[in-house]
């Protein structure tokens, strides 16, 4: 029973999160329409948008095209590039005092430490694309990398158990991590995997 609902649960936040990604998508373009109809105004401090409320305004939207980005790939880089733009909106926007500018300096430069030494092992990689029913064999030996595998098993065979150890369904951006290694659902054709994303180490 337990199972049951937990999985109604995931598919309604699943069909939620397509939601609000979709009108915030609306919602940006309407933004976008809205600011080109009115750039004339940006010379006139008085008027909105002057040139203040264009730079808020922009750093907003592509904070929010990161969000939508945030919500459908799920991935640590996704994460980071949400924070970044939002503490340099903060930066760049506010300029209340020296002290709160130093303060997201140091925020941006944390991040780019946890960035390195927590999670840059797969956010900067080489990542190439296979077909799915290309053989994990012949992939160590191309590219040097170590994906465990059973007998004939291809790349769908590895990441669709993978993916199911880590009960998350076999959909696009979904990502599974080996030692050296990741495999990130790159096309679906008809609900089955087609292309897989391998994304080898650079350290």
């Amino acid at each position: 029973m337990q199972q049951i609902i937990a999985k109604i649960l995931k598919k309604i936040t699943e069909i939620l999160e397509v939601v609000i990604s979709i009108m915030l998508a609306v919602g940006i373009i309407l933004i976008c329409f809205r600011m080109a109809g009115s750039l004339y105004n940006i010379p006139n401090l008085e008027i909105w948008p002057n040139y203040d409320d264009l730079l808020t305004t922009c750093f907003n939207l592509i904070i929010g095209v990161e969000l939508i980005r945030m919500m459908y790939y799920h991935t640590p880089n996704t994460v980071f590039e949400v924070l970044l733009f939002a503490i340099a909106r903060q930066i760049i926007t506010d300029h209340s005092s020296i002290w709160s500018s130093l303060v997201g300096v140091s925020a941006i430069a944390l991040l780019f430490a946890t960035r390195k030494f927590l999670f840059c092992e797969f956010d900067v990689a080489e990542a190439i694309i296979f077909r799915a029913s290309a053989k994990v064999r012949s992939i160590n030996r191309l590219l040097g990398i170590h994906i465990p595998y059973e007998d004939d098993e291809t790349l769908m065979d590895v990441l669709n158990q993978k993916l199911a150890e880590m009960e998350k369904e076999p959909r696009i951006g979904a990502c599974a991590y080996f030692s050296d290694v990741g495999l990130r659902v790159a096309k679906l054709s008809k609900d089955k995997i087609s292309r897989i994303e391998v994304i080898r180490s650079i350290h």
